[in-house]
Order: structure tokens, then sequence, then C-alpha cells
């Protein structure tokens, strides 16, 4: 019988042998070299009839991280053939300012996406300026209304981390209908949309969080465990049950300066039998899926 986390032949994935199990890294390099390869090709043809996607980036932060990664964005979006620009506004801005140009880029028909990057200025809201991204350009599923659209199994752009997940367990041909899936985290961003998509793939699923009573009792009794609180090392071997598959969400920054998962890895390893990577597990994919959800967009915008 094939253990949870086992993958179809052919795949790249390497087994680490640390005790009783050998632990399979759900690498997401692959399924994100697929879903660009298919956004590549789509968006040339819709530059080849004279309009090119566009994503429009919206920052109101000095954030290294988040200037960062914006910057990652505008070169994921060069490498596939999409147009991007990026409003700076200032770390001061007010909830009026942003909605004013989260409104402009909503009613530019220039414009097929909008995203507003975080962390915001102090005293500004998501949930009070991402209102103005309209559904259809909303490509990373911030706005209420988004997450409404999820909820209600309605079509719209899911959040792309969370959608991340569940495409890295098909892609590696983890099983998720029946299956009890623990998802540690209850944000906006990926908690709670997750839960829907779990849900919609017929998983049974718990959502953990900050007062829930021993979190190892909850979590070991899951045959699939997602990390995606934001702490580094929470998730330990005494948190999975063995042979029992975990993906990892978190991007932290260690004490030496790499980025590590909310995941303890060396202590989850040879437990489990499936453990997503930090880098080049979640990320690449998620990266990848908001690209695609660009390219939607423009699809969708041009009938």
């Amino acid at each position: 019988m094939r253990k949870p986390g086992a993958l179809r032949a052919g795949r790249t994935a390497t087994p680490d042998k640390v005790s009783d199990v050998d632990t399979t890294s759900l690498s997401g390099k692959e399924l994100a070299a697929a879903v660009n390869a298919d956004t590549k090709e789509r968006a040339a043809a819709l530059a080849a009839s004279g309009a090119a996607p566009r994503l429009a980036l919206v920052v109101a932060n000095d954030d290294p991280a988040s200037g960062w990664y914006v910057k990652s964005l505008e070169r994921a979006a060069g490498r596939l053939g999409i147009d991007s620009t990026t409003t700076n506004l200032s770390v001061t801005a007010s909830a009026e300012e942003i909605r004013a140009a989260l409104r402009a880029l909503g009613a530019d028909t220039a414009v097929d996406a909008v995203m507003l990057q975080t962390p915001l200025p102090a005293g500004v809201t998501l949930d009070e300026v991402s209102p103005e991204i309209p559904a259809a350009k909303d490509v990373d599923g911030v706005s209420p209304l988004s997450l409404g659209l999820l909820a209600t199994g309605l079509p719209g752009f899911p959040p792309a981390t969370a959608q991340a997940v569940v495409e890295l367990a098909k892609f590696h041909d983890i099983p998720l209908t029946g299956r009890h899936v623990a998802v540690v985290g209850r944000s906006n961003v990926v908690g709670k949309p997750l839960a829907q998509l779990l849900l919609a793939e017929n998983a049974t699923v718990t959502v953990c969080h900050s007062r829930t009573t021993d979190l190892p009792a909850v979590t070991s009794a899951a045959d699939v465990v997602v990390a995606a609180v934001g702490r580094a090392g929470l998730i330990t071997g005494a948190h999975v049950r063995e042979g029992a598959v975990v993906i990892d969400v978190g991007t932290n920054e260690g004490p030496d300066g790499s980025i590590v998962g909310d995941v303890d890895a060396d202590s989850v390893r040879g437990r489990a039998a499936a453990l997503s990577p930090v880098p080049g597990g979640v990320g690449p994919v998620t990266t990848a899926l908001l690209m695609r959800h660009v390219l939607e967009a423009a699809e969708n915008a041009r009938g």
C-alpha cells in the first residue's frame, strides 16, 4: 500500500531516511514550472492579439521584505510576458488615499489585475481598503467579496497561498477526499480560505489557532497537517502522527538570516510520510498561481 506522501513515478522528490519512515520532500518547483509554462504561452497569445496582461501593484510601506517580494513579482511577471506597474504611496498614506488608488486602478480598463501589498500603514486595515478592488481584478482574493465568493463556492480568485497548498497536494497525489486535515492558523489570507478549499475537496477540516487546547493532540490525529501560523518551528514531531503528511506554509527569518518554516523539519523527518520544504515548497507555487490569476483575469476581460 502506498504511503500518503508517495508520488507518481518520475517525480523528482527526494526521500530523507532519518528513522522509521522515508519522508518524501514535496517540492513545488516542478509544479510551478508547469504552471508558468502554461501562463507564458497564454500570455503570449494575448500579447499577439494586441493586449498583454497587465498587473498593477499598490505599495504603502517601506518594509524590506515587502520590497523584495514586490520586486520578485515584477520579475516573475516580466519573465511570463505580463506587464506590471507599481504605485508607491507614502508609508503614512491614509485609508482614503489607498482606497482612491485602488478605486482608480479598478476603473482603469487597461489594468487586468490589482494587488495591494502588505503591510499597510499604521491604523489602516486590509478590510477597510480592499473592498475597492473589483472581484474580477482581485487576483490574490483579499477583499471581503472575494472571500465570500470562495465561501459560497461561486467563481472568483482564491488567495494564491491557500490555493497553492491544495494544488501542491494534488500534484503529489496526496488524497484529500475523506481525509482529516488540521490547518494551524486562521488568517483571512491562508487559514480560513484554505479551510474552504479543502472542504470543496471533501476533506474533513479542523482549524487550529492560538486558543486551541492541546494542539499536539489535535494535529497528531490528522492525516494531513498544514502549518500556516507564522511562528518558526512551532510544529514538531510531537504534533505529527507517524505517516502523516505535513505542508509548511511558513516563511520566517531564522537566526542566521535564512528563511525557515513553521515546521521543525529535523524533528518531523523520519516521522511524516511527506514534508514540503521551506524554501522551495509552497512558495514557488504561490507565485506561479498568482501570475496565472493575472492571466485568467486578462482572458476574462477580453471575453
